[in-house]
């Protein structure tokens, strides 16, 4: 189950409450289960939801693998939950619902199929209507985590809520499908189910996440989100991170703290966060189209003057007037590129031209040199005097015309283009060598830790080299952007000060490695916050590799600098540098483009 299984496993473990639902069933109800799929039986009294079914032409397993999930994973026997199949009919799928509901007050009603596109897939619409409440909270998870498995999960029609005191959920018809909703809410029924009995279970359930709420994994303290009105719940708590004191941090290791005080952030949480604080830093006159690869230009650049200047031949040949057609002709003399024509064309006469030459005056087209035939020399033998044209042409053949390329006065870039090897040849051709661009960030990379040294330097037991600023940089420099090499500080307060004092003098954007997780040297984040009045947008990161990344900004002098406190395992400081620097170098730079998130999601 991968994925799913630890996220339960989780879940169980950080929040108490989560105990076998047996104990909540026998105090207040039986657990109802509607399903469609399930073998037809007299004994079994069935009916179905699918057609095929109710007639008995068709057998799915996906029924008892519910009732099975159901009974291990809520702990609940099988005696204690109620079957039935019904056909595809909105009448007949109320019926059993409301008499589940009204009737046998059943706590937890499970539909499955009939949740699709097909004309007589009409679940959805049944519920809705018998529904006193609805719960979109659950349809929401389900499908949320329905679309990490497969995008055909967006077909999906649940309806979720409340009748009375009964729980109605709607599950797909499909065995993987139904399995794996029911998974996705398995966290919160029990807790759902203690809320519609009015068990006084909910009192302590609330107190005990009150109690452990430093486990909980948004740092903060348990605020119902039901509308359940309680006197443990609180809704104007502060669950901003506590800062790490100097006394958690340079005092004994004995007493430093045992849990995070900083929230795991979404990553697209905390992506964006990271894009807000980042700014577009101001355009700079760039005067060398070299110095300008990779910029992002600031302003619209238009061509003074058409391209090419000037009617210009396509092929080496013979300019010629079309008007003459095939015949003998006599060679008037050589026009070639980069030189402006020193004879006129009249009838009867040719002129050699080159590739790129500008067509002299008189011709009004090209013959290629392939459909020519030389007929007379000069008498060195070096010279054409007269060749034979074997071929008909019409006016413009061969010949590219004033501005065929490139108009004047006409737009060649836009605001926001990248300048690439392309663009920057589209500005030497218009004859534009200085542009407006937004400035690059400047970047430093630093390390931290009295583990590494710089490779090739001598080594003693318990060190090893540093990789991370040789790969943290090179990434850098493959955006454009060459970084400022801020070499290793040590894990103690003063060398990381004065550091960071010099880093963040120098630079825009400032990224380091190792230094930000829970161990008794890991002092960056207190140091940054104690020593330069930092604000830690986020401290952690709900993904793995990469976890302790950490995003600050600083301000000084009226700047604000940017801070990547990135982890010290090599593997997830380069993939929280691709994940969170570059989109952040990027929209500094004026980047206009974000490609989204790929989501992956495990086989």
């Amino acid at each position: 189950m991968g994925l799913l299984a630890s996220a339960v496993t989780s879940v169980r473990n950080t929040v108490p409450f989560l105990r076998p639902l047996r104990e909540l069933i026998i105090g207040f109800a039986i657990t109802g289960w509607l399903i469609s799929k399930i073998p037809i039986s007299e004994e079994a009294k069935a009916k179905s939801l699918s057609d095929s079914r109710h007639r008995g032409e068709a057998q799915d397993k996906s029924g008892p693998q519910l009732k099975s999930l159901l009974c291990r994973r809520l702990s609940i026997a099988e005696e204690h939950v109620e079957t039935a199949c019904v056909p595809d009919n909105v009448q007949d799928i109320q019926e059993i619902l409301k008499k589940w509901s009204d009737d046998l007050k059943l706590g937890l009603i499970l539909t499955s199929g009939g949740t699709g596109f097909a004309s007589r897939d009409v679940t959805p619409e049944a519920t809705r209507e018998v529904l006193t409440k609805e719960a979109p909270g659950l349809a929401i998870a389900m499908i949320t985590g329905s679309l990490a498995i497969t995008p055909l999960a967006m077909l999906s029609r649940l309806v979720c809520g409340i009748r009375h005191s009964s729980l109605i959920i709607n599950l797909p018809g499909s065995t993987k499908g139904s399995k794996e909703c029911f998974e996705f809410v398995l966290p919160a029924l029990p807790h759902a189910l203690e809320l519609l009995s009015g068990s006084p279970q909910v009192s302590l359930t609330h107190s005990q996440m009150q109690e452990n709420s430093r486990g909980n994994i948004s740092g903060g303290p348990h605020v119902c989100p039901h509308g359940h009105h309680h006197h443990q719940a609180t809704t104007n708590q502060d669950t901003s991170p506590k800062k790490r004191t100097k006394a958690d941090f340079y005092g004994s290791v004995a007493s430093r703290p045992r849990t995070s005080p900083y929230p795991l952030v979404p990553v697209t949480q905390a992506l964006e966060t990271v894009l807000q604080q980042a700014p577009l830093l101001p355009p700079t006159s760039l005067s060398s189209l070299t110095e300008a690869l990779g910029a992002v230009i600031a302003e619209d650049v238009v061509a003074h003057e058409p391209h090419p200047p000037f009617p210009a031949s396509v092929k080496d040949g013979y300019a010629v007037i079309a008007a003459d057609g095939p015949g003998e002709r006599t060679v008037l003399g050589p026009v070639t590129a980069g030189e402006k024509p020193s004879v006129e064309v009249s009838s009867g006469g040719v002129c050699r031209i080159t590739t790129g030459a500008p067509l002299p005056p008189g011709a009004d087209a090209v013959v290629q040199v392939e459909d020519t035939e030389l007929l007379e020399t000069s008498e060195d033998g070096t010279e054409e005097k007269r060749v034979r044209i074997l071929s008909t042409v019409k006016p413009g053949h061969d010949v590219r015309p004033v501005g065929s390329d490139i108009g004047s006065g006409e737009k060649v870039l836009a605001a926001g283009d990248r300048l690439g090897p392309a663009e920057l040849g589209i500005l030497a051709a218009v004859g534009i060598t200085t542009v407006k661009a937004h400035r690059r960030p400047r970047v430093g990379v630093l390390s931290t830790g009295n583990e590494v040294v710089e490779p090739g330097r001598p080594r003693v037991p318990g060190q090893i080299y540093d990789s991370n600023r040789t790969t943290l940089m090179g990434a850098t420099r493959e955006q454009g952007i060459p970084p400022l090499d801020l070499g290793i500080a040590s894990d103690d307060r003063e060398s990381l000060v004065s550091c960071l004092e010099k880093a963040l003098d120098e630079v825009d954007v400032l990224i380091t490695s190792g230094g930000v997780s829970m161990g008794e040297k890991d002092l960056l984040k207190p140091v940054l916050e104690e020593h330069f009045n930092a604000t830690i947008h986020f401290g952690r990161v709900l993904m793995k590799p990469g976890k302790p990344t950490t995003f600050a900004t600083v301000n000084r002098g009226g700047n604000t600098n940017l801070v990547f406190a990135l982890p010290g395992n090599p593997v997830s400081s380069v993939v929280s540098f691709y994940l969170f620097v570059v989109p952040a170098l990027r929209k500094m730079a004026g980047w206009r483009h974000r490609p989204p998130l790929t989501h992956l999601c495990p086989g």
